[in-house]
This record gives C-alpha cells, sequence and structure tokens, in this order.
C-alpha cells in the first residue's frame, strides 16, 4: 500500500466531482438545520454513522473482491430516494473516468461496461481502491472522509462558515470516523464469507428527506 496513492484517491481535487454536491448540507442549511459550526459537526456526525458507514462498508467489500454487480444492487436498496441514487450514480460515473485514467485495470474496464450510465459510488470507490493497490482500510478511509469533509466545505460556502471552523468540525470527529472505519472494515470483511446482505443498512430519513426537496429547488448552489 502506497500512502502517496492514498492522498491523491483521497485529495478533494482528484477530479471525481464531489466538489459540485454538499452531501445534504445545501438543504439542511435551508431547512435551519446548520447554523454554524454547532449544527454541521451535528449533522456531519448523523451522517457519519448512517450514510457514512453504509458507504464505507460497500467500499470495503468492492476492495475485498465481492460481486459489484451485487453490491449494486445492495447500494440500491439501502437508498431509498431516488434523487439519492441518481446523485451517488452520477458520482460513481464521474468517479469512474477519473480513476480508469489514472489507474486503468480490466477490473474497471468490467465495471465500467455492466454499468454504462454509472454505478453507485461506493462500489466504484472500492474496485478503484484495488486498482490503485490500496487496501480495505484505504477504500474506508477515504469513504468516511468524504462523508464528512464533503458538507464541511459545501457549508463554508452557504453560509460563509470561517474554514477555520469547518476544519475544525471535521478534525473534532476525526476518532469517530477511526470508529466507523474499522465497523466498515469488519462488516466488508463479513460480506466476503456471508454475502451482501449482512453489510449494514443505517439510515437518515432527514437527508433522504432533504434530498428529494432539494431535487426540486428551482435554484441550487449544489447539485445535491
Amino acid at each position: 500500500m502506497s500512502r502517496a496513492t492514498l492522498l491523491v484517491l483521497a485529495d478533494g481535487r482528484f477530479p471525481a466531482g464531489g466538489h459540485a454536491h454538499s452531501g445534504g448540507a445545501e438543504a439542511a442549511v435551508k431547512a435551519g438545520l446548520i447554523r454554524g459550526a454547532d449544527g454541521l459537526e451535528a449533522f456531519c456526525r448523523g451522517r457519519l454513522h448512517t450514510v457514512g458507514l453504509v458507504s464505507a462498508a460497500l467500499a470495503v467489500a468492492a476492495a475485498l473482491g465481492v460481486d459489484p454487480v451485487a453490491l449494486d444492487a445492495a447500494a440500491d436498496a439501502r437508498t431509498p430516494s431516488l434523487a439519492l441514487r441518481v446523485t451517488s450514480r452520477k458520482l460513481g460515473r464521474q468517479l469512474m473516468r477519473a480513476a480508469r485514467a489514472t489507474w486503468p485495470s480490466d477490473e474497471l474496464g468490467a465495471l465500467a461496461g455492466e454499468f454504462p450510465k454509472g454505478a453507485h459510488q461506493p462500489v466504484v470507490l472500492g474496485v478503484t481502491a484495488r486498482a490503485a493497490g490500496l487496501g480495505p482500510e484505504d477504500a474506508a478511509y477515504c469513504s468516511v472522509y468524504e462523508s464528512v469533509s464533503g458538507p464541511a466545505s459545501a457549508t463554508v460556502r452557504l453560509l460563509s462558515l470561517d474554514p477555520f471552523d469547518a476544519t475544525g468540525v471535521v478534525a473534532r470527529l476525526a476518532p469517530e470516523m477511526d470508529r466507523v472505519v474499522r465497523a466498515a472494515v469488519e462488516a466488508g470483511r463479513e460480506a466476503v464469507r456471508g454475502g451482501v446482505d449482512v453489510l449494514p443498512a443505517a439510515s437518515g430519513p432527514l437527508l433522504e428527506i432533504g434530498a428529494e426537496v432539494h431535487a426540486a429547488w428551482a435554484v441550487r448552489l449544489f447539485a445535491s
């Protein structure tokens, strides 16, 4: 495993399309759930332990070689909101483009052929980690970091929140990110033995509702 490769994949400047998405923060700001750093921290914590855990476990399973078609179906079943399913596939398609240009592999090519309109982003992330020579824990860290750093960055733009405060939120959540990574790695390894049904299915109903409301807005700063 290369630490430098992990940094490349986790870097917000990697052209995977995440900069155009707020991870639900835009809808939460409009609803008054995020007004400052405290609200952002609560939002990110909730996202980390629900969507973050599920996405990381899917990425781990993909990085361990679990059938990506089965994992894609599992991701679909764990994403009730149509808007979020569409977003996840768009992000998966963009990540696939960047990954194949950076770390070409037969596995990435096969997954792109199976899902020409895009597989779910966590599945693509896990297969990308394999192609890049990274391990399942690396895939989990990329996933959980993205689950909180995306909303934090978006809130800086949405509320003109001090970037130092937003970064402080992410830093304070680091110990919880470690715990979620450990849980995701354990779940992914269980999926190797027991199939995709054993993967976590934690839900964030407000994220689902917010995504549907946000998708109907005429004017949005972020795509999701």
